[in-house]
């Protein structure tokens, strides 16, 4: 009778005390790092390598990752097959720390912030001058979110073939902001030159509502890049949905673009007012004598800003526009 026991005891589960626990991780310090250049359900493309050693590497996340975001422009270590042939996948262990963070929310009352691009050191704002008009309140949002993030922003003005730009570049002129005007009906003029000299050897992510002229510019710089381009919808002046994921792409002259979907809205839940006036440092500067709690907006009866513009300090356009963007969180124009 003893061994029918002894056989059943055979099939039990070993108990915990046999199996310790351990704190150490597999270590992937020696393995290749690549950038990831767009996610499509759940997979991820990898550049990994330099020069003629490149190679295209679809990975999936690793589950040690969790929930883990990973997304366009991250740097990681990948592990498993990165031969990058056919029908093969790799995984990706170790997400690398990133420089910068490029994040909004769906809305202004949205708790969760959505990352966009990691590692970028250029913000570039995409809006047309006619054919959909700009939308100041989008172009400010995206400012306010480049500021917050350390990133330094850019504005493209496209189609000035259809309207003067003048009065947007003095709208953004008090911000220092660089401004690059370009035209629908000359895509490889001199404008075009321009905007490679702003791109070259950085990483900037494009972005802007649909119909705006993203993808035309992607195509012009990237002439293989193939991005679909679309027509504007004559009753609502609004463009449709023509990137439907983000994607980095190299230039021919150095550096890289992340060319995003065209977005509708831009929330700012995660920015607060002492994040954004970093960006400006005479702002900043002015703004140490403000009494506690200030927000700096207009409403404030002692912000230390006006009093730094009656003394001459800092110029009155540089705070109006500074509170423009401050007004911008709390009534989007879109």
């Amino acid at each position: 009778m003893s061994s029918r026991y002894d056989d059943q005891a055979k099939y039990d589960r070993p108990r915990r005390r046999t199996r310790p626990r351990t704190k150490d991780r597999p270590s992937y310090d020696d393995a290749p790092v690549g950038r990831v250049v767009t996610i499509d359900r759940g997979r991820y493309t990898v550049l990994v390598g330099d020069g003629a050693d490149e190679r295209v590497v679809t990975t999936m996340k690793s589950r040690s990752l969790g929930r883990q975001a990973v997304v366009v422009g991250d740097e990681v270590r990948v592990v498993g097959d990165v031969s990058g042939t056919n029908d093969t996948l790799a995984r990706i262990a170790e997400v690398q720390p990133r420089r910068t963070v490029l994040r909004r929310t769906a809305d202004d009352d949205d708790p969760v912030e959505r990352v966009i691009v990691a590692n970028a050191d250029q913000l570039v704002v995409v809006t047309s001058l006619a054919d959909p008009p700009p939308r100041v309140g989008l172009i400010d949002r995206c400012l306010v979110a480049a500021f917050d993030a350390g990133i330094d922003p850019v504005v493209f003005l496209t189609k000035a073939d259809l309207a003067d730009p003048a009065e947007m570049v003095s709208l953004l002129q008090p911000l220092d902001v660089v401004v690059v005007v370009t035209r629908h009906d000359e895509p490889a003029g001199s404008a075009l030159d321009d905007v490679r000299d702003q791109l070259r050897d950085r990483t900037s992510v494009l972005v802007g509502h649909s119909g705006v002229g993203k993808s035309t510019l992607v195509n012009a710089l990237v002439p293989d890049a193939e991005r679909t381009t679309s027509h504007v919808n004559a009753i609502t002046g609004r463009g449709r949905h023509t990137s439907t994921s983000a994607l980095a792409l190299r230039l021919p002259g150095g550096g890289w673009i992340v060319d995003t979907p065209g977005i509708r809205s831009f929330g700012l839940a995660h920015v607060q007012p002492d994040n954004l006036i970093r960006a400006f440092g005479d702002l900043q500067d002015a703004s140490m004598d403000c009494p506690r709690g200030c927000t700096h907006a207009e409403s404030e009866p002692e912000c230390a800003l006006d009093l730094a513009v009656t003394a001459g300090r800092v110029e009155q356009a540089r705070v109006d526009s500074f509170r423009r963007l401050l007004q911008s969180r709390d009534a989007p124009d879109y």
